[in-house]
């Protein structure tokens, strides 16, 4: 029956109701459990959840080791959240903007065994959804009858992989777009299947797709491209990239939704305030319980395919990028660097970013 929604879709409605503080009840194997997103809990259904079980709050490995928890896992660790302890506690746990404030958060009980898949995607749906990445798991007996019971989306993950593979994206519509650097603009507008955010494809010229064009993968960054911020470099290599395009008369320049290194714009700010405590950029990363990059750069490639294009002369200082678009079958005939942007406020983050995470700065 195609008006049953499909896994896609459920999956879909479980982020966005994450996002509004809506539990959401997960299956895969035989377990079942309530699952609610830390950012977005209350004190009231923290309460209500308790009448169901045991509730405990998966963290990230991450975060985990902050908090010198132990995960007993490399994906997840859950913490069991005391009986005398509410809100305030959970959201010290989860949340780090108060842990130089009070640095000590435990002793914290962490569970041991057991089927760890739920915990896991609690965590990658709280992420998806561009939240803290913490959620509340409570296990129930029967995921059916608490879905019926409370009006809850339930999705089944039994034949479904934790970490899924890429969305579908379709082409939406393209349009011509004068540009300064270039009269011959058109923008492509490609959207996943799977309810996530659009990504764009900026098309300088008619580049021939049988010869190597000239792209950038740029992430999308409101503080630098938008209010030209000088904490990073992105909105001078943003146009450092527009221009050169322009110059040579053809490139793509693909601007993909995927905002502070894939955390999304409130999670870069809580980043921020974490590097005005002393942090660098990577740990100010760790302590919210993300990776140094959440970005997925195949969606990249993607579009790239679908725009007829099989090799790049790609303008990145970032060897990952580069690594990717040869695994996804995207030949790179010559990485163009784009030296730019630097400046005394964010000299540390730029030198971070090269001694961390590798970029050729």
């Amino acid at each position: 029956m195609s008006l049953i929604p499909s896994q896609t879709e459920l999956t879909a409605r479980a982020r966005a109701d994450l996002r509004m503080g809506v539990p959401v009840v997960l299956e895969a194997g035989g377990a079942a459990a309530l699952v609610m997103a830390a950012e977005t809990l209350t004190s009231e259904r923290l309460a209500d959840l308790r009448t169901l079980g045991q509730v405990q709050l998966a963290i990230t490995p991450r975060r985990a080791a902050t908090l010198k928890a132990r995960p007993y896992s490399d994906a997840v660790a859950r913490v069991l959240v005391p009986e005398d302890e509410g809100l305030r506690w959970v959201m010290g746990v989860a949340d780090p903007k108060d842990d130089l404030m009070v640095p000590m958060k435990g002793p914290l009980q962490t569970r041991r065994g057991g089927d760890e898949r739920l915990a896991r995607t609690a965590i990658t749906l709280a992420k998806s959804a561009m939240l803290i990445p913490a959620a509340l798991v409570v296990d129930v007996t029967d995921g059916a009858e608490v879905a019926v019971r409370f009006g809850l989306t339930r999705v089944d993950l039994t034949d479904t992989p934790v970490d899924a593979p890429l969305s579908t994206l379709s082409e939406v519509v393209s349009a011509r777009v004068p540009l300064d650097v270039s009269q011959a603009g058109r923008l492509h507008i490609f959207r996943p299947e799977d309810g996530g955010e659009e990504h764009y494809a900026v098309e300088i010229g008619r580049p021939d797709r049988d010869q190597p064009v000239l792209a950038r993968l740029h992430s999308a960054c409101f503080t630098g491209d938008i209010l030209g911020s000088l904490k990073c470099d992105c909105g001078p290599q943003l146009r450092a990239a527009l221009s050169a395009m322009g110059e040579a008369g053809t490139g793509v320049l693909l601007y993909l939704n995927q905002e502070g290194r894939g955390i999304g714009l409130a999670n870069k700010m809580r980043a921020y305030s974490l590097q005005d405590q002393g942090f660098d950029t990577v740990e100010a990363n760790h302590r919210l319980g993300f990776e140094d990059d959440e970005r997925d750069f195949r969606i990249g490639s993607e579009i790239l395919k679908r725009m007829g294009f099989s090799s790049v002369r790609l303008m990145t200082n970032n060897p990952a990028k580069v690594a990717m678009m040869a695994a996804q079958g995207i030949a790179v005939a010559e990485r163009v660097p784009l030296m730019v942007g630097r400046g005394e406020h964010n000299a540390a983050y730029l030198d971070t970013k090269a001694r961390k995470s590798g970029h050729l700065l």
